[in-house]
């Protein structure tokens, strides 16, 4: 079949480099469209429950809560694993389902349960399903704040939640944004108790009247008056706190009575679970998560163009920092690798082609073979429904140096043989498309068998199971589909070009070899003859050297990645548990402002607490850091500074780390860290004693740093038990 393959290219030269305008056409057109990510699919398919629930202290929530959520969604078919998290007002429950589920249906088989759970649930809590996302995609965070200090907290975070969110939300891709930072506005009503008895009211009456004051009933329309129809619109709705406060609670012997007689109505800031800052100043922090299957540069390119219209108009004072994290610039560094590895790839092969050859047409048609395999990798890969990302990228580049392999061996071969036919009598020498096909079809089982042994290294990592066949499998696919490809073109497009570049009648000018050539092999030759006359004590030495070489290899570290250079720190700053929000806010100010006096930071921005509708729920004892360093800058010594700066603040634990691979150690492990070890038990005083003995025996490990542990600690709260004999008497 092959050689009917090589056959064919030969003879139909013209038709075969046609198609193969088709194949770089199609990739170019399919490219700008593909599904380009940080990483694989990482995750399960997850449905994950939020449950916000005001006022409830953490054990109530999951008791209240999350045990019910958590009992009701065991069940569902195709669950293999569900985790829970309760915190102070809020339940969390991640559902995951086996590997290949499909997402809608899972999400529908969840809706069903949490339709018929929300019954058991408090009055006052809300269960809603998240979107469809995960902490890996996490494509952008953007920081609102106000330099010159124009703007207050009420007014930053108003236009951050109630016009730049809904705005953001509007480019397709961006599946949820969540808000932390500033004071979320609201209308309070301030009751004095005194006039509240003074009428005889109860809050009750005080709460159903403002209730009331609200509505967005519509009002009908008057179906013909004076031959027209005339619609009727009602003005019920609130536009200020005046408008509440001239609410009518009731009517007392013909006088109205109104909420503003008995309370204070202001515009005032909601309770906060979080807050933030950019550059040690007050900020609104907007996290965008994007929708899996879209393609994070063209929802970054997006979200620039937006932010670039909304800049004219933006309040005075007002400013938006769009560089505080963005999955995009990593992702524009990889691709940006890749072609760097192309580039280099093509001059080297050319160098060395032309040093070999001294032949410039051999040279070009043995590169045609790294477009043309680059393409039909990624065409592959769309084909196999993966998305160009780190490892996919990564896969690519190692291919790079094997893509030419199979062309270099087909362009030289049919070289030499033309060199050879040139020196035989007109009459004996073959015509060229015989001789192309002959010299192909010489090298081709060589070149077969090398290529398939190349692969078979790789074939390994298509097997993987878990998350380690998720992250490793596109890698193995994307080499394995472009070195398939470029053995496909070394049988077709190589030896058509060769009929159609390489002219027979000139290259009998210089049937020597090149100087190169002749240099290495008088080098070579007496090599060759003492390897033969030493073979022993040859061979003795090859094995002490692999011996030696596994042996050094032995004694490497070892990571699942290696170690990103992202230009950015993310430090985990954790105060003691039941820390107020407003303590761990100055402590980690502090810190803050220290970090921004560093030399090579560029800035420096801070989450501490939570944000509503972010199911990567933290305690307001938690703040996150996120460092920018110069470009240029060394991040080592950075590093080092950053470390000297938490040494000296007691009392808290920390961690230092990059965004990508905080996510990334969040998917593996359930924590930033990269190793983590759990301890299971029922007895929850015995779990914490153990987590504080490995914890105190790790800080001696050599090597280890940033080491906490992350155990059920016990926080203080105020119970309030009622005496009911005491209450009837009252």
């Amino acid at each position: 079949m092959l050689k009917n393959l090589i056959r064919f290219s030969v003879d139909h030269a013209a038709l075969v480099l046609v198609l193969a305008g088709v194949l770089l056409a199609v990739a170019a057109m399919r490219l700008p469209s593909a599904q380009v990510d940080i990483f694989p699919d990482l995750n399960a398919p997850t449905v994950v429950v939020m449950t916000e629930a005001p006022g409830f202290a953490a054990d109530e929530v999951e008791q209240y809560i999350t045990l019910p959520i958590e009992s009701s969604a065991a069940g569902i078919p195709g669950v293999r694993r569900v985790r829970t998290t309760s915190a102070i007002g809020l339940s969390i429950a991640y559902i995951e389902f086996e590997w290949g589920a499909d997402i809608y249906r899972a999400r529908q088989l969840v809706s069903e349960r949490l339709d018929a759970v929300r019954e058991e649930l408090p009055d006052s809590a809300h269960a809603e399903m998240a979107p469809i996302t995960s902490i890996t995609g996490e494509i952008m965070l953007l920081a609102v704040s106000s330099p010159d200090g124009s703007q207050t907290d009420l007014e930053l975070r108003s236009y951050a939640e109630f016009d730049l969110r809904k705005k953001l939300l509007s480019i397709p891709g961006i599946a949820q944004i969540s808000v932390i930072g500033g004071e979320l506005p609201e209308y309070q009503i301030l009751v004095d108790q005194e006039r509240l008895r003074l009428h005889g009211l109860t809050l009750q009456e005080l709460a159903a009247a403002a209730s009331a004051s609200h509505s967005t009933m519509s009002a009908g329309y008057l179906a013909d008056y004076d031959h027209l129809e005339v619609p009727i619109r009602q003005s019920g709705r609130v536009r200020s706190a005046a408008d509440i406060a001239g609410t009518i609670i009731r009517v007392h012997e013909g006088t109205p009575l109104t909420i503003g007689q008995v309370a204070e109505v202001r515009l005032g800031a909601a309770p906060k679970r979080g807050t933030g800052a950019d550059n040690g100043r007050p900020a609104v922090i907007l996290t965008l998560k994007k929708a899996p299957g879209t393609n994070t540069l063209q929802v970054t390119e997006q979200i620039d163009q937006l932010l670039d219209d909304l800049a004219p108009s933006l309040p005075q004072g007002l400013a938006i920092n769009r560089q505080v994290f963005r999955q995009a610039d990593f992702i524009e560094l990889g691709i940006h690798n890749v072609f760097q590895a192309l580039r280099d790839a093509a001059i080297i092969v050319s160098i060395i082609l032309l040093l070999f050859l001294l032949n410039l047409r051999t040279t070009l048609v043995t590169l045609t073979a790294l477009p043309l395999s680059l393409a039909a990798g990624l065409l592959a890969l769309e084909a196999f429904g993966e998305t160009i990302n780190v490892m996919t990228l990564g896969g690519l580049a190692i291919a790079v140096g094997s893509l030419v392999d199979d062309a270099i061996i087909d362009v030289e071969n049919v070289f030499r043989r033309l060199k050879q036919n040139a020196l035989l009598p007109t009459a004996e020498r073959q015509s060229k498309r015989d001789l192309i096909y002959s010299a192909s079809n010489e090298i081709r089982p060589s070149m077969v068998f090398a290529t398939i042994l190349i692969g078979l290294v790789f074939l390994p990592l298509m097997f993987l199971d878990g998350i380690e066949g998720r992250f490793f499998r596109p890698l193995g696919i994307a080499f394995v589909a472009a070195l398939a490809a470029s053995l496909l073109v070394a049988l077709t497009v190589t030896p058509a070009l060769c009929r159609l570049v390489l002219k027979e009648g000139g290259v009998a000018s210089d049937q020597r070899e090149g100087f190169l050539v002749r240099a290495l092999k008088r080098l070579y030759e007496p090599a060759l003859q003492l390897a033969l006359a030493r073979r022993k004590l040859l061979m003795t030495a090859a094995v002490a050297a692999t011996a030696l070489t596994l042996w050094l290899a032995s004694t490497f570290g070892t990571s699942f990645l290696p170690q990103f250079n992202e230009g950015t720190y993310m430090i985990g700053l954790f105060t003691p548990p039941g820390t107020s929000l407003r303590a761990s806010d100055r402590i980690a100010g502090s810190i803050e402002k220290q970090l921004l006096e560093l030399e090579g930071v560029q800035s420096v921005t801070r989450r501490t607490g939570r944000a509503e509708r972010d199911e990567h729920a933290e305690p307001v004892s938690t703040s996150e850091i996120d460092i920018s360093i110069t470009p240029g800058h060394s991040m080592t010594a950075v590093r080092q500074e950053i470390s000297a700066i938490l040494a000296e603040v007691p009392g808290i634990t920390s961690n230092v780390g990059q965004p990508i691979e905080h996510r990334l150690s969040h998917i593996l492990s359930g924590t930033p860290a990269a190793i983590a070890i759990s301890v299971y038990g029922e007895d929850l005083d015995t779990l914490r004693q153990i987590a504080r003995e490995v914890e105190l025996a790790l800080q001696t490990l050599p090597g280890a740093r940033d080491i906490a542990a992350n155990r059920e600690l016990l926080i203080e709260s105020l119970p309030i038990r009622y005496r009911p004999r005491d209450l009837a008497l009252h």
